[in-house]
């Protein structure tokens, strides 16, 4: 009889905490799928990439450059702005944002952060043909006197 307490209480112990796991559970929260909206302007041009010799300076919108962001640099759109780079001889895509201005090199229209560049497949050829598609615009603040 002194043999079965001890194993009665494991399991009731086992079971009641169970029970109170399982109560403070819920089920999983869900994210719904972003929304895919139509480019506002869709334009090609050539992309180079920049890396390790920027990694933590100062980018035009005051952020520290981070070349595992999905970041880019472009002449004239407005910083903030979010657009998808598509390479078109590999077909793969990246949403960046823009938060430098640049390249300033050649005809190029978009640098792009070194993750971008991995994910794009365009490290060892350094450049890419590509479509860049204008997906976001930052708000417009009126201008204060």
């Amino acid at each position: 009889m002194r043999k079965l307490f001890p194993k009665a209480l494991v399991v009731l112990t086992l079971l009641l905490l169970t029970h109170v796991m399982a109560v403070g559970l819920r089920a999983p929260i869900t994210v719904p799928a972003p929304k895919v909206s139509k480019p506002i302007k869709t334009w090609t041009g050539t992309a180079s990439w920049y890396g390790p010799g920027f990694d933590g300076r100062p980018t035009a919108s005051g952020q520290p450059y981070d070349m595992y962001a999905a970041t880019a640099a472009h002449a004239w759109l407005p910083l903030g702005s979010l657009v998808r780079v598509v390479n078109l001889t590999t077909g793969e895509s990246q949403v960046a944002r823009i938060n430098d201005r640049g390249p300033y090199w050649g005809d190029r229209e978009l640098d792009v952060s070194y993750m971008l560049a991995s994910r794009l497949s365009m490290l060892e050829p350094g450049t890419a043909n590509v479509r860049i598609e204008l997906l976001e615009q930052p708000p417009r603040h009126p201008q204060t006197p």
